[in-house]
């Protein structure tokens, strides 16, 4: 199994995940060009890549999603909402749709994607299993659900927002109604709102842990991490590998 994030932000989404024979991008928000390039420069074979998994239908997650499908002759699979909201960027695209809630099998793993609450169409989490075990993520959600915090049992990696730190975000520099937004239950996750629900997942099979979708405003990655791996100590889990989505560099590949 491995995990690498290729970028977490506003700016763009994009997760490697592998497991089993199933080699995925779970969104690809990134130009294309950038997604190779940062592909490359940690050693994934873009070739090797079995499809693209859309959360939702936010340019920040599907920038490249059809263009990356269509080089390399691969399914973009995404819910039937997401796919019409988004046709323009599907266009001569080979599309696999599926519905929230509904799991399916593609390849050697099952995937289950999930639904959450976020202001798009049809936003999902995903959880893949194979013989390998599972893997989760769990990005642009405003709220942590029982069904969120259910289906992510279990997983030996897993890719969870942590976007802001309450304080910095109510004294930063954002308009009000931006900050409600990110606040509000179709928004973000602060970063005490992702430890919450990391008490619920955490466990001694759990091995790595990519912290996502970082506010570069709001947020701080070295407070992210320290708070992190504090609280994985506190509850007397033997610490995962704990990494940074970061917005401008892929992160190193974590193989489990």
């Amino acid at each position: 199994m491995k995990i690498c994030s290729l970028a977490s932000g506003s700016k763009g989404n994009c997760l490697y995940l592998e497991t089993g024979d199933t080699r995925v991008l779970i969104d690809a928000g990134l130009s294309l060009r950038e997604t190779l390039l940062r592909m490359e420069a940690v050693g994934i074979d873009a070739d090797g890549i079995h499809a693209v998994l859309v959360t939702h239908e936010h340019i920040d997650h599907i920038r490249s999603a059809g263009s990356f499908a269509r080089k390399f002759k691969i399914p973009v699979i995404t819910s039937h909402l997401v796919h019409r909201k988004s046709e323009k960027y599907f266009k001569k695209t080979q599309v696999i749709e599926f519905e929230s809630g509904c799991s399916f099998t593609f390849r050697d793993a099952a995937i289950d994607p999930f639904p959450i609450t976020h202001d798009s169409c049809d936003p999902v989490g995903f959880l893949l299993e194979s013989a390998e075990g599972r893997c989760g993520s769990a990005t642009d959600l405003g709220i942590v659900t029982r069904l969120v915090a259910d289906k992510l049992r279990g997983c030996r990696a897993l890719n969870l927002e942590s976007n802001h730190d309450v304080e910095m975000l109510m004294n930063g520099p954002y308009p009000w109604e931006l900050k409600q937004r990110i606040k509000s239950r179709h928004g973000h996750l602060s970063n005490e709102e992702s430890l919450a629900l990391l008490h619920d997942l955490a466990h001694a099979g759990l091995e790595a842990l990519v912290m996502a979708h970082l506010s570069e405003v709001n947020n701080h990655p070295d407070h992210v991490v320290r708070t992190t791996e504090a609280f994985l100590r506190d509850q007397n889990v033997c610490a995962p590998c704990v990494v940074i989505g970061d917005q401008f560099n892929a992160s190193r590949v974590i193989e489990i």
